[in-house]
């Protein structure tokens, strides 16, 4: 009895298990759409392709399962170019894209994942079908333009325009058709190289009767509903490419805030050229003012200045262009530098040795820049002595000299270079530069205690260099110990007082910063330079930063922090604190971290725990709240059939979940269950009791009632332990969404639920519930009424009306007249179902019937075969039913019970007979959960019957051992 007792006790703990870890499941995910598709289809049940037209709305839904509930992620990769969907992702489970444009297509992936194995994912390629208005552009062929364009020559209409999928192009002349061989003088082709991208038009020869008006019609065969598109052009004998000319001068040159019109005229030629204005290769001016061919640029400044270009396009030849250049005149940027003797090593100025005085300044236009020199506010001319010279502007543009020959003390004072612009209207610049026997080289040095210079992160620090000298030159500062730019972003900051000033200094920029002399405002000698060292201090960088602990009373459990990094990383002191009451302290030794433990917890042990590590700089925080609020529960939406009605007005819904972490805390004594319908503000709230701990994967179960229909609810949940409220957790109750299954009536385009409870088609609208047709059969079913449908030939075949016995009613019907022949198939396919999930016990519940009407009327019916498709990881294919022969003029039902075991589809077969009075006709398909209510006529069963649950199996072996036992 004993070892009985024993087993039956690892059997309780078994089936907790498999119970438990049952709950928890990796995702599985879906991708379902609505919106405007034109079209989907399987691509080898990998991967669907989803058509839709330019400007209507993308919406896919991203379907899950699994336990907790997955989070979903939706990215792109683009088809074509690249496109990484804005830089972003979408974290919901609808993608919605209104008015979606080319750019768009590609593939679209849905990421499900709940830390439980691998991450499900699934993909659709979205293809947007478009058509762009065609062009037709005009040539002759090379070598034989001439001054009369088009007269007795060959002539190539090419007609373009983007599309997809690939357009296809037709000619007319007048109203009539041209096509290959139809005229001798008319040659219609595809430039190999173009791969169908354009359709050309060769005029032979050209003939009186060529002059006529061309139309080119872009089709792409209507698909997504796509109109054609046309474009008429009018070849005559004036028809030419266009010329054009520019009034004005070349260059245009003009002063700060005049306005300057442009202005251009192009030949009378047909078609009319189209006139624009391009400025280098970039956008016009905002302020631009443009009026036909001219064009008005007001209050020009030096930004306005470029090449502007003029060119004329009518679609024949090649476009004609003319340029002009708008100079803004300006003088800026006026420079000096001193170079002593260079026949002597030495940077001093001396009595008796030559000394070069050059000025620089930027003129626009540079042709137009004159120098003056002045000394002590006197006219200087040029003479032996004092040398006037103009530097090549090839080596330095816009630079004049003065060279001193033979120094001499009555040469001391101030000399003055004056710059200016031929045309006037332009300010001068002057430059004073003193030379007296206190004009002496630069020097540089570092202050006293201002290296190394010491900071701390967040200050404001100033480098400083002092500069003697005069003049006194321009400073640039530069990093000496890397290339990297400056606080300010650029490689070099100049400064005038030798002085670097850096705010909110941060630790990236400790290292070594150079500061040197400018030849610039200076002597043009070698450069000064000397090295300032920064050490930017900052407090320790520690981990974690913040972190949550949830512990029941009386535990025992450590807290660490640790220090990552820190400057100065010597003398760390560590502080732990509860609040503000000081725990305990101590200084690091060699190690980079510091632990607490909390001995038997308290309810004055909860709350917030910090521990400072301290350095000069400051100090570094790792903080830890502990708490022993319950984790939240975490739903069940896998829940198998959970709506059930007992009334016709309200529904009640099973509402299942688990518990995140349950031992985490203190025992969860009972749920907070709050409800109210969404939109309102009333929570109506309710405790659940709970006996005994709570299993980590124990799938909890309460009942909804008393639901109003069609009403969705909000649920929020919330556990209570003794420590008080824990985190809630809400969740939408939808009555639409647990509606006993994918109701698809109609041919209506709601996306299928992942697993189904019921399907139902009427083929009453055009996309047929998402029925596609086999792409490898030999012709396809078709969609009729009996209104519509023409019985001229075929009178003896075929129903009068739908099943319900409208005519106005629609069904699917195979017509076997001309040119089938007799085998020929035609395969319906329907859309691709999940089973019913597992429940607790790892069983399937995956009975269906699979019920539908046909007609089969006529001397020459052939057969009528249903197959089930399984979609596992190799497709399988199984015959479930069979008819052949007439079977009279009215509707009759078949049904069948089928039992998938993976996803599945149903395929319609029908087979043509021996003539023409042989149309199959179906109508009114259903699949619905269980077996079928009445005995199925002429079933041929697809899959084993379902297995009994492994408790089932476990007791009957304990029962079997106790009776071997006894």
């Amino acid at each position: 009895m004993d070892l009985v007792f024993g087993l039956l006790w690892l059997l309780t703990v078994f089936l907790e298990g498999v119970y438990c870890q049952g709950v928890y499941a990796s995702p599985t995910v879906r991708i379902v759409h609505s919106g405007h598709a034109c079209n989907i289809e399987e691509e080898r049940y990998t991967e669907r392709v989803y058509t839709i037209r330019e400007g209507e709305t993308l919406e896919l839904t991203c379907l899950v399962t699994g336990h907790p509930r997955p989070q979903i992620r939706w990215t792109k990769t683009a088809g074509s170019a690249s496109d990484r969907f804005q830089d972003s992702s979408v974290f919901n489970e609808t993608l919605r894209i209104t008015n979606i444009q080319r750019h768009q297509g590609g593939r679209y992936y849905c990421k499900a994942e709940n830390g439980l194995g691998s991450p499900a994912i699934k993909s659709i390629r979205v293809d947007v079908y478009y058509l762009d208005d065609p062009i037709v552009t005009v040539h002759q062929s090379i070598g034989e333009a001439k001054e009369q364009f088009y007269y007795e020559r060959t002539v190539f209409l090419r007609c373009v325009a983007n599309s997809n999928p690939p357009v296809r192009y037709s000619w007319r002349r007048g109203r009539e058709v041209l096509s290959q061989g139809s005229d001798k003088g008319v040659e219609i082709y595809e430039p190999f190289f173009t791969q169908g991208e354009t359709k050309i038009l060769k005029l032979k020869n050209l003939r009186p009767q060529d002059y006529a008006n061309y139309s080119c019609i872009a089709s792409v065969r209507n698909v997504c509903g796509i109109p054609d598109k046309n474009i008429l052009f009018r070849l005559t004998n004036k028809t030419a490419s266009p010329t054009i000319k520019l009034l004005g001068d070349d260059p245009v040159v003009v002063n700060p805030g005049q306005t300057v019109t442009l202005v251009c005229i192009a030949s009378d030629r047909e078609p009319t050229p189209t006139l624009t204005w391009v400025r280098n290769t970039e956008t016009l001016p905002e302020k631009s003012v443009l009026n036909g061919g001219t064009l008005t640029l007001p209050a020009v400044t030096s930004e306005d200045a470029g090449v502007y270009s003029c060119v004329a396009n009518n679609n024949v030849g090649n476009p004609a262009k003319k340029s002009t250049t708008v100079v803004v005149r300006a003088l800026k940027k006026g420079r000096f530098w001193i170079t002593p003797d260079p026949y002597h090593n030495d940077d001093n100025i001396q009595i008796g040795r030559e000394v070069k005085i050059s000025c620089q300044v930027e003129a626009t236009p540079p042709e137009e820049l004159m120098f003056s020199w002045l000394k002590n506010g006197r006219a200087l001319r040029s003479s032996e002595r004092m040398v006037i010279t103009q530097t090549d502007p090839d080596v330095s543009p816009g630079t004049t000299n003065l060279d001193i020959i033979d120094l001499k003390f009555t040469d001391f004072g101030t000399y003055t270079c004056m710059a200016s612009l031929k045309g006037g209207g332009i300010p001068e610049i002057s430059i004073d530069v003193n030379i007296s026997s206190t004009t002496v080289p630069p020097n540089l040095t570092v202050p006293r205690g201002k290296s190394p210079l010491v900071t701390q992160e967040g200050d404001t620090v100033e480098l400083q260099c002092l500069v003697s000298g005069k003049p006194k030159p321009i400073i640039l500062w530069s990093r000496a110990d890397k290339e990297a730019p400056m606080p300010d972003g650029n490689m070099q900051t100049e400064s005038y007082d030798g002085i670097l000033r850096i705010v909110n200094v941060s630790r990236e920029m400790t290292g070594s910063y150079r500061c040197q002399t400018s030849q610039y405002n200076g002597f043009n000698v070698k450069p000064r330079e000397a090295i300032v060292e920064l050490i930017v201090q900052y407090p320790p960088t520690v981990e974690p930063v913040f972190t949550e602990i949830r512990q029941g009373l009386a535990r025992t459990f450590p807290m660490s922090c640790r220090v990552l990094r820190a400057h100065p990383s010597r003398v760390l002191k560590y502080e732990w604190r509860l609040g503000s009451r000081l725990l305990n302290a101590g200084q690091f030794d060699s190690q980079d971290e510091t632990e607490y433990s909390v001995r038997s917890l308290s309810r004055e042990g909860y709350g917030e725990y910090s521990c400072d590590i301290i350095n000069e700089a400051g100090a570094g925080r790792c903080s830890f709240l502990v708490t022993g609020k319950a984790y939240p529960p975490e739903f069940y939406y896998d829940t198998y059939s959970p709506l059930w009605q007992n009334r016709p007005r309200v529904y009640a819904f099973k509402l299942q979940w688990t518990q995140m972490n349950p031992n985490a805390v203190d025992r969860i004594m009972a749920y907070r269950l709050g409800i109210r319908q969404t939109g309102q503000q009333r929570w109506w709230e309710q405790e659940i009791p709970i006996e005994g701990m709570i299993q980590k994967g124990e799938l909890i179960t309460y009942n909804l009632t008393e639901l109003i229909k069609p009403e969705a609810y909000e649920v929020r949940l919330t556990p209570i332990t003794r420590f008080g409220e824990g985190d809630s957790t809400i969740r939408i109750v939808k009555y639409s969404e647990i509606l006993m299954g994918a109701h698809v009536r109609s041919g209506g385009t709601s996306p299928i639920n992942p697993h189904l409870r019921e399907f139902h088609c009427s083929f009453e609208e055009e996309p047929i519930c998402m029925f596609t047709q086999e792409k490898i059969d030999d012709f396809d079913w078709t969609r009729h009424s009996a209104a519509t449908r023409d019985t001229k030939y075929t009178p003896n075949t075929g129903p009068s009306s739908d099943r319900s016995g409208s005519k106005q009613g629609f069904y699917m019907y195979i017509e076997t007249s001309r040119p089938r022949m007799e085998g020929d198939k035609a395969r319906l396919l329907s859309p691709t179902f999940n089973i019913a999930p597992k429940n607790p016990y790892g069983t399937t519940n995956s009975a269906y019937c699979f019920s539908f009407y046909y007609h089969m009327y006529g001397k020459h019916i052939g057969t009528l075969n249903a197959y089930l498709r399984l979609k596992a990881q190799t497709m399988t294919e199984s015959p479930i039913w069979t008819l052949i022969g007439n079977q009279g003029d009215r509707w009759k039902q078949a049904k069948v019970n089928i039992h998938p075991t993976a996803a599945f589809q149903m395929v319609l077969e029908g087979v043509r007979g021996p003539g023409i009075e042989g149309d199959i006709a179906i109508d009114d398909v259903t699949i619905e959960e269980g077996e079928c209510g009445d005995p199925p006529p002429n079933l041929k069963s697809s899959a084993p019957s379902n297995t009994p649950p492994i408790w089932h199996l476990c007791v009957t072996l304990l029962l079997a051992l106790f009776v071997n036992r006894r």
